[in-house]
């Protein structure tokens, strides 16, 4: 996900569509898509028809999927 140290011009969080963001997770489009109406998926942006993520919203979800530490 090389759009995290892109700043937009107008000062904005970028901004990944849901195939970057399946790409990215390593996961089908399907998948993202099945997490969005099971409520587990990161937050998106509607932006008429179109998913948007920020990837700050990814990269926090991204680290609250992390496991506990192993004892």
């Amino acid at each position: 996900m090389d759009t995290e140290h892109h700043e937009s011009p107008w000062g904005l969080d970028p901004l990944i569509d849901i195939t970057e963001l399946a790409a990215y997770l390593g996961v089908p489009v399907g998948t993202v898509y099945d997490w969005r109406t099971s409520g587990k998926g990161p937050r998106a942006h509607r932006i008429g028809k179109h998913l948007k993520f920020a990837v700050s919203d990814v990269r926090i979800w991204v680290e609250q999927q992390r496991e506990g530490e192993a004892r």
